[in-house]
């Protein structure tokens, strides 16, 4: 199962336990999350990945990481 797909199901699920209705309420997902206390999983995924870049590119070392990154 594609990743989009999985997000698409997370958000219908979040819906649900809410039991609002994309069509009918027009409620954004922000908010649904905010609602449901549960952490958006493309936050919590892109999260890790951006403190890895700033690791890598405060390197000097020259190691192939940071020259990637110029």
């Amino acid at each position: 199962m594609g990743l989009i797909r999985r997000l698409r199901i997370t958000r219908v699920m979040e819906r649900a336990m809410l039991g609002v209705s994309n069509l009918r309420d027009q409620i954004r997902n922000e908010e649904i999350r905010r609602r449901t206390r549960v952490i958006d999983i493309a936050q919590r995924v892109a999260k890790p990945k951006r403190k890895w870049v700033g690791h890598i590119a405060r390197r000097t070392d020259g190691r192939w990481g940071s020259k990637v990154l110029e």
